[in-house]
């Protein structure tokens, strides 16, 4: 018998670059008819100063959900100007910041490529644990976390409390590859980017990878840490996939599917 008291609590959210083209209170209003309880909010377009990022801190909270994290498109190894971009999630009130693992991809990198990517990652994770808020890598191609491997060997190296990983199914895995994959970052895992790509980067619905999604939602519950489950591009980037993608995902992030 499973042991309901010990299942993890796994919010069903939606990064806000899934509705790239809609304005912050647009993308609140489909998210809260959706019924979704947070938002990671992206620096791409919707949060870019300190104006739009309390606008979205305010209407998100107004609408009863919570701002999940600050997705970011800040590149370690870049020795960028971190501040501002820590500023950004100060202001939208974000409990953690997403960032990229360099530029390059763990094939093609060489040791200084990781190396600036090590100390780069640690010099914003001090900064950033100054203010309350984590640190979690973007778990994309072309960055030195391309790998379950290449992403657990960066976290050794950068080796700091305050540094996690995110995890999506790379586009091209099977199923059970894919799941192989999160099993092996588990550990480190402090968020969920969610879709249904395939067999290249053709969109689908959520509920078309259904025995993918209810395997990692089970590994989820089970692991005993709760975690954010984020909606992350819909099929034709339509609001109504939104709606229908969020009924798939609260029943397997209840364990009701």
């Amino acid at each position: 018998m499973i042991d309901l008291t010990t299942l993890a609590d796994l919010t069903p959210g939606i990064c806000s670059v899934t509705l790239r083209e809609k304005g912050i209170d647009d993308v609140i209003r489909i998210s809260s008819e959706a019924g979704l309880a947070g938002i990671e909010w992206g620096t791409d377009v919707h949060v870019s100063d300190a104006a739009s990022a309390a606008h979205a801190k305010e209407a998100t909270e107004e609408e009863g959900m919570s701002v999940l994290s600050l997705g970011s498109y800040y590149r370690a190894g870049s020795f960028d100007d971190f501040d501002r971009v820590l500023e950004l999630a100060i202001a939208l009130g974000a409990p953690r910041v997403r960032i990229w693992a360099g530029g390059t991809g763990s094939a093609a990198a060489t040791e200084e490529d990781w190396a600036a990517v090590v100390e780069d990652t640690r010099r914003i994770a001090d900064l950033a644990a100054a203010r309350n808020v984590a640190i979690a890598f973007e778990y994309h191609g072309n960055t030195l976390t391309d790998s379950p491997e290449t992403t657990l060997q960066l976290l050794s190296r950068v080796d700091h409390g305050n540094v996690g990983t995110y995890w999506q199914p790379a586009v091209g895995l099977s199923d059970q590859q894919a799941l192989e994959s999160l099993h092996q970052v588990l550990p480190h895992l402090v968020g969920v980017h969610c879709f249904s790509w395939g067999p290249e980067a053709e969109r689908h619905p959520l509920r078309a990878r259904k025995q993918l999604w209810q395997s990692v939602s089970d590994v989820l519950r089970g692991n005993g840490k709760d975690m954010d489950v984020m909606l992350e591009f819909v099929e034709d980037d339509e609001p109504e996939n939104v709606l229908n993608d969020a009924a798939f995902l609260h029943g397997i992030t209840l364990g009701e599917d």
